[in-house]
């Protein structure tokens, strides 16, 4: 149950109310921002939330026991701290939320509501919808290590350790959002790149990082998420190489099966449906690992 403040409490119960909604947003660079669906300005607790935002609860849901709760907020894209691009570059992706609700005659007098996290963002014709989710929304989040066939570590992390060093390049040409070509790139073989992680290091979409979908002959690579900028000639990046997380590419590629964090031999959904074949080694009822 949820203790309101005396003086609040004192508030609410008289003949009209002067109430507004006030978000406190935390992203997870540590840059803190203020919202409130109030028509000026408030400020308490170190944070001043603006009001030129057009923004506005839209729907609020709570769940008992370990069920994910949470709601809706929205808005327009007119703050100068909330733009259109930084929603798509992910910025504000996971960003911690706090929900208050204040009266704005004397800020001091205020209940925090709750908190969770930013989910999906939808965006549209110069406004968007932010899902909030509830803290225990981390609690659907994997944790520790999962027995499955593919490797789940990350290329070159603490546990993979496999050198996998970032090559530099340069855009020579591109669609501007998903494609483009680099010269730097045309004697890999294709599908080296694929899967790997591109960063921007220059140009317009500086710092923006985003997986590589498919790596073409002639160093064409093919993006998962449109950046958040148009991309042009000239826009520098580095991109290291792609790893699919399966046994067989640690050690033809990367030589590093000493390290995958894997359960290759074990047996998919289909094995025991599939039928044997004359002659099939491990479908003759022994072992399957002598």
């Amino acid at each position: 149950m949820r203790t309101i403040p005396p003086a609040l409490a004192a508030r609410l119960g008289g003949g009209a109310t002067t109430l507004a909604r006030c978000w406190r947003v935390t992203r997870t660079d540590g840059v803190v921002a203020g919202f409130t669906d109030h028509d000026r300005d408030l400020a308490f607790e170190g944070t001043t939330f603006r009001a030129a935002t057009g923004l506005e609860a839209a729907e609020a849901a709570s769940e008992l026991g370990f069920a994910v709760g949470g709601g809706e907020v929205a808005g327009a894209l007119v703050s100068a701290g909330l733009t259109e691009e930084d929603l798509l570059a992910g910025v504000w992706d996971d960003a911690r939320v706090e929900v208050f609700l204040v009266d704005w005659r004397a800020p001091e007098h205020r209940m925090r509501l709750g908190a969770g996290a930013i989910g999906e963002v939808r965006r549209a014709d110069g406004a968007f919808v932010a899902e909030l989710r509830s803290l225990m929304h981390r609690l659907d989040e994997e944790r520790g290590r999962l027995f499955r066939a593919s490797c789940s570590a990350d290329l070159g992390d603490d546990r993979c350790r496999a050198a996998a060093a970032p090559v530099a390049a340069v855009v020579s040409a591109s669609d501007g959002a998903l494609s483009m070509t680099a010269g730097a790139l045309a004697g890999y073989a294709p599908e080296h790149f694929a899967h790997g992680r591109l960063v921007f290091v220059g140009g317009a979409n500086q710092g923006f990082a985003v997986e590589v979908r498919a790596h073409r002959p002639g160093g064409v690579l093919d993006l998962w998420r449109r950046a958040p900028r148009p991309i042009a000639a000239g826009d520098a990046f580095t991109v290291t190489p792609g790893c699919d997380k399966s046994f067989e590419t640690c050690a033809a590629k990367f030589a590093n099966t000493a390290n995958f964090r894997g359960f290759p031999h074990m047996p998919g959904n289909d094995f025991v449906l599939r039928m044997p074949r004359q002659g099939e080694p491990g479908l003759d009822g022994g072992s399957l690992f002598r």
